[in-house]
């Protein structure tokens, strides 16, 4: 008892230090963001000595944040709920459905999930050019959705076989058509891998960089992440409202986690159980 006692000691205290390791960092940025910056170059570490709001206001407006966010959210949306539903709908088809091609269609997939975007990005930019697609937001779009399908495909797979066969059989007695068994009885009954992927997709690809500098030159049709790169210049950089910046760009992925944690947590054990 002692053993398990002291154990759990050491746990917590892991756990403990390697929470600080990412509390502390963001704690200090958002100080950093509410200074001046002969503070942040004086007492980098202590509280500003008065809060300066007008840095939201000056990185918001001058750093055009505005249409940038509303740019990665528009992305973000349409590649979120675009990957759900064709990787619900293939994972079902894998998972529940009898054809031969089932498993080599699940192996197709899952390369998709170790090739790195480095190396389709030079192709990928030569095809686009071609279909004039880049400097457009659906550039970004069918990447997004392209690279975000392996995971999501992945992760509803193993909901969809840990479901019971005999609840489908009945259904299909009582004349319930497939797309019915998957509307009205897979996905309500999947929906903590909606969550787990659904979370997974958007964090991902709001914070995604490399595509949206090579695919997207127009200042109007940047993303957030690009955006802020504009903060730092080659012989000057002003660091609060850069951190400014940053503290909005982050703000949204730290409410969606805030909001669904439990069902994160709930779906990432359910599939970690079935699987």
């Amino acid at each position: 008892m002692k053993r398990l006692k002291f154990s759990n000691i050491i746990i917590y205290l892991f756990l403990s230090v390697f929470a600080l390791l990412y509390v502390v960092p963001f704690l200090w940025m958002i100080s950093v963001s509410f200074k001046t910056n002969a503070e942040v170059f004086t007492n980098p570490f202590k509280l500003p000595q008065v809060f300066q709001w007008n840095n939201y206001y000056v990185a918001w407006n001058s750093g055009k944040l505005g249409v940038a966010t509303l740019n990665s959210i528009i992305v973000c949306l349409i590649t979120l709920l675009a990957s759900m539903f064709i990787g619900s709908m293939a994972a079902f088809a894998i998972a529940r459905m009898r054809w031969k091609l089932a498993r080599p269609a699940m192996t197709y997939f899952l390369i998709g999930m170790m090739i790195p975007v480095h190396c389709v990005l030079i192709p990928l930019f030569i095809q686009f050019s071609k279909l004039n697609l880049t400097n457009h937001l659906l550039g970004l779009i069918l990447p997004y959705i392209t690279f975000s399908l392996p995971m999501t495909i992945f992760i509803m797979t193993n909901f969809f076989r840990g479901m019971s066969s005999e609840l489908f059989e009945a259904a299909c007695i009582d004349g319930c058509s497939i797309y019915r068994c998957f509307f009205h009885i897979a996905l309500p009954l999947a929906r903590t891998g909606l969550f787990v992927t659904g979370l997974m997709t958007f964090v991902n690809n709001w914070n995604e960089l490399l595509m949206a500098m090579v695919f997207i030159s127009d200042v109007q049709k940047k993303t957030l992440p690009v955006t802020l790169t504009y903060f730092v210049g080659p012989y000057a950089t002003n660091y609060v409202q850069m951190f400014a910046a940053i503290v909005i760009a982050i703000a949204p992925s730290i409410l969606i986690y805030c909001c669904f944690s439990n069902q994160i947590v709930d779906g990432l054990t359910q599939g970690a159980i079935k699987g």
